[in-house]
């Protein structure tokens, strides 16, 4: 009996690799992975693997946030029946662009036409040209922004109090200084 376990371990291994398509992800990315599913797991803090992967800590945290909004975009549900791939439906897109294009093309030779047949001229983009400087606008924080817009949908109250996203989610947090 221990032989049809040993043999079988081998076999859900490549299972489990063919099911991820490990084969087209880099060592780098299944690295990160490991540690941020380490950390998640509670094996590691994000220091320590921030160092066993030989990154800052303000780059791990980014790394788990792209990671997660991963999972999370994973987690969707997907339309049910065939889906188009991506990139036949990337090539229709194209093809749909360049016949408006085409269209476009069209239009503005006919208005050409048109106009030197009324006996219009062409209209030319105004110059701008104050000779006044733009003020520059004052920087916001994405975060808050982000923030904002997710208090007002109302999701930011649905993360539970006392964890790690309710301590980013907080207005008392000072930002930048």
């Amino acid at each position: 009996m221990n032989a049809t376990r040993a043999q079988r371990a081998p076999r859900q291994h490549k299972l489990l690799v063919q099911a991820l398509e490990l084969i087209q992800i880099t060592p780098q990315a299944r690295t990160q992975a490991a540690g941020v599913l380490e950390v998640l797991a509670g094996l590691r803090t994000p220091e320590q693997a921030a160092a066993a992967l030989s990154i800052s800590v303000p780059t791990y945290y980014n790394l788990e946030t792209r990671a997660l909004r991963g999972l999370l975009h994973g987690c969707m549900p997907q339309p049910p029946g065939r889906t188009m791939a991506l990139t036949a439906k990337l090539r229709s897109v194209e093809l749909r662009c360049a016949e408006l294009e085409k269209q476009v093309q069209r239009y503005q030779a006919l208005l050409r036409t048109a106009q030197r047949n009324v006996g219009l001229l062409p209209v030319t983009a105004p110059v701008k040209s104050d000779g006044k400087r733009r003020r520059r606008r004052k920087p916001t924080v994405r975060a808050l922004r982000a923030v904002a817009a997710l208090r007002e949908n109302g999701t930011a109250t649905a993360v539970p109090a006392g964890s790690a996203v309710d301590a980013t989610l907080s207005p008392n947090t000072a930002v930048g200084s």
